[in-house]
């Protein structure tokens, strides 16, 4: 009987439903919205532990930056709150195979950098202690390097010699993809060489040092940090009075609040959703009050022939069930369906999600329910003569 009275006009029908269509709908676009942002940034982060502290050098108009890879050293010997650290040296050279030439960040790492950064291989090695110490002229490269020098045919690039700066490398590992980055350094971007090869025969002077430390664990960051300023400030032999020739970042409080950001972006716009689901509910409201002043002679027989009130509350509440059932239910479909086109475009990454479906449904069968209980009640109060005579 729900069903029916709901088909007897169609268009209203129709136009009360769209307004829950559209909500569910864009509940479950924000969900996936916010779930796709929150997998970039882990995507991002992925080959960072927590406990990363990034120490960038700082130069000032009066003075220039002392830190240097030897501060490794000093770091892990002097360090209680340190679980590892390694130093890269960065720059920015054309990397040249063939006829194919590239412009390409510049690495030169130690040989714990793969390990400590949670970087794979996709074929050959890394670095071992003796080739850093020799300066050997070998190169690791990265997923991009690859795939615009050697047609990403990794196993190709093992043992080719590639030009880096003008000075001849030879290529002994290849780096797996990962899309994650470090500060400014993103490694699917980068070649990487032996540290020490990278300081006296190809970058020189114009080397960016940096250098990454892993705290001992999360709830020792914050003493780690102030240990790192106190050993590199000591290290560098920095008066109390000159400031500090580096700056410190916690990468883990960094992953955290971006996280934190994604979460509250896509709460908000989950209650921007909302509101268009309780503005639908409250259209659900009218149309339910205004079936009632025109069913009152309906309402009159049925009250007639025995009808009890919990009977006429049924009905009418079922039709306002009905309502948000099959409205939730294409709303979820045209959801759904929109993915894949909104994916195609730029800069969009929506996932999927059963539970942005289900959140979407159980609100608008919640709201519909709601919303025509009201109406409902007043129809189930009328009185039977009253309603004959469709007062």
């Amino acid at each position: 009987m729900a069903f029916e009275a709901l088909f007897s006009n169609k268009t209203r029908t129709a136009l009360s439903m769209l307004g829950i269509v559209i909500g569910v709908s864009t509940i479950i676009l924000v969900v996936g919205i916010g779930l796709g942002a929150q997998k970039e940034i882990e995507e991002q982060y992925k080959n960072l532990s927590v406990t990363s502290i990034m120490i960038n050098p700082v130069n000032t108009a009066n003075s220039v930056s002392k830190l240097n890879s030897e501060d490794v050293d000093y770091i892990l010997e002097k360090g209680t709150n340190i679980e590892d650290a390694t130093a890269l040296v960065q720059g920015k050279l054309p990397t040249s195979y063939g006829k194919e030439s590239e412009q390409y960040t510049i690495l030169g790492v130690r040989d714990n950098f793969f390990s400590l950064s949670n970087l794979e291989f996709e074929a050959g090695r890394g670095f071992t202690e003796a080739e850093i110490k020799s300066r050997a002229k070998i190169l690791v490269l990265g997923a991009d390097s690859v795939d615009e020098l050697f047609n990403g045919n990794a196993k190709k690039a093992i043992g080719e010699t590639v030009s880096v700066g003008g000075k001849k490398l030879e290529v002994v590992g290849v780096v797996k993809g990962s899309g994650s980055s470090i500060g400014p350094i993103t490694f699917d971007d980068s070649v990487y060489s032996p540290i020490s090869t990278a300081e006296k025969n190809i970058l020189g002077l114009s080397a960016t040092v940096r250098l990454i430390a892993l705290a001992a664990d999360i709830d020792s960051i914050g003493d780690a940090m102030d240990e790192l300023a106190v050993l590199l400030r000591a290290n560098h032999r920095l008066k109390s009075s000159n400031p500090d020739d580096f700056r410190l970042k916690d990468q883990g409080s960094k992953v955290v609040a971006a996280q934190e950001s994604a979460k509250t972006m896509s709460a908000l716009l989950t209650a921007v959703a909302s509101i268009v689901l309780i503005v639908s509910g409250i259209g659900i409201m009218n149309v339910m009050f205004v079936t009632v002043s025109e069913r009152t002679k309906e309402i009159g027989i049925i009250k007639a022939i025995g009808g009890k009130r919990k009977d006429i509350l049924i009905q009418f509440l079922m039709e306002a069930f009905a309502l948000s059932l099959v409205a939730g239910i294409v709303g979820i479909v045209l959801g759904q369906a929109a993915i894949p086109f909104i994916n195609k475009m730029d800069g969009w990454n929506i996932i999927p999600s059963l539970n942005g479906m289900v959140i979407a449904f159980s609100f608008s069968i919640f709201v519909g329910v709601f919303f025509g209980f009201y109406p409902a009640l007043q129809a189930s109060k009328l009185d039977p003569v009253d309603a004959l005579r469709g007062e």
